[in-house]
């Protein structure tokens, strides 16, 4: 007798699977949110309003630009899974 899977047990799959990748990226999304450096410590750190940085203090005002780049995009990919799952459960019911 060949056993089948049941709508109910895939949509429960899929909401389990939500749910994991949800936290999943509500960790990473923590993480990348305390990653920020403070620039002002570098020797080359210039504070006046709307000033280019130079050097070490350049490449850490771009490592938060990425920071805060990949916090979006986290949370781009979460919007995207869900719809994925809400448009696969309205199908299968």
């Amino acid at each position: 007798m060949k056993d089948f899977i049941m709508p109910e047990n895939n949509i429960m799959a899929l909401v389990g699977a939500f749910i994991g990748i949800a936290i999943l990226l509500g960790i990473g999304t923590q993480i990348l949110g305390n990653s920020v450096q403070d620039c002002s410590n570098l020797s080359d750190y210039d504070a006046t309003a709307g000033a280019t940085q130079i050097g070490w203090a350049a490449q850490c005002e771009a490592n938060n630009l990425q920071t805060q780049n990949a916090y979006a995009l986290l949370i781009i990919v979460l919007i995207v899974i869900a719809a994925v799952v809400i448009l696969t459960v309205v199908k299968m019911l």
